[in-house]
């Protein structure tokens, strides 16, 4: 291929990739405003700002389009989290550190936030990105010791409840959510998995590692 073909196939490539993008990008909008079970491709298309021809050149179907940007959306969250949690040993304090990050989202990333509680309880099923990662969090933390807890999965729940009821909380009355709130969440959740009182209040009390920022 000569030099122009090479630059021609590389800027077809990245005008692709941007349009998949926006769609990816719409889609996570759509999800947080709770429109993705009743929006149509048009919809879909006049949201992401592109040609209702090119949608299908990225995805065969809206169902498709809705679960590959929930779980890029997700994994991209929880691979910064684990990044962020990269020098921890002990698992509880990797699942505090999980919970008050992923609670922080209400002011660090908005529309994660907004992904998270349009998403809900539909998190549990996703095969990748936050939930899995909690479960693999829960379980180690057995496996060490530290919790003891009779069943991960339904406690997982338990969580996400949380997780999700506070973000909207604070989507709908931002003045009764504050980090101390997040705080509190991890505590209490860091008791249900069956840690000691005192060892969940420090552990969520502990200053936060970083959390990079990525895309």
């Amino acid at each position: 291929m000569t030099t122009t073909g090479t630059a021609a196939a590389n800027r077809t490539d990245r005008r692709k990739a941007r349009t998949r993008q926006a769609l990816l990008d719409a889609a996570v909008r759509l999800i947080a405003e709770g429109r993705s079970g009743r929006v149509s491709i048009q919809e879909i298309t006049d949201e992401a700002d592109i040609g209702f021809g090119s949608f299908y050149n990225h995805f065969s179907s809206k169902e498709e389009l809705f679960q590959s940007a929930s779980e890029e959306t997700l994994e991209r969250w929880a691979e910064m989290i684990d990044a962020a949690c990269s020098e921890l040993d002990d698992p509880a304090e990797v699942f505090a550190v999980s919970v008050r990050t992923s609670g922080r989202l209400a002011w660090t990333h908005p529309e994660m936030a907004g992904f998270i509680t349009g998403a809900g309880f539909d998190l549990l099923d996703a095969t990748r990105g936050l939930a899995p990662r909690a479960l693999r969090d829960i379980r180690a933390g057995r496996a060490a010791g530290r919790f003891t807890v009779a069943d991960p999965e339904i406690a997982l729940s338990a969580v996400l409840g949380g997780l999700v009821g506070l973000l909207r909380l604070h989507a709908r009355q931002p003045r009764r959510v504050t980090e101390a709130s997040v705080d509190a969440l991890a505590e209490e959740s860091l008791r249900l998995l069956g840690l000691p009182a005192g060892q969940a209040r420090r552990l969520a009390h502990l200053p936060l590692p970083a959390v990079p920022d990525g895309r």
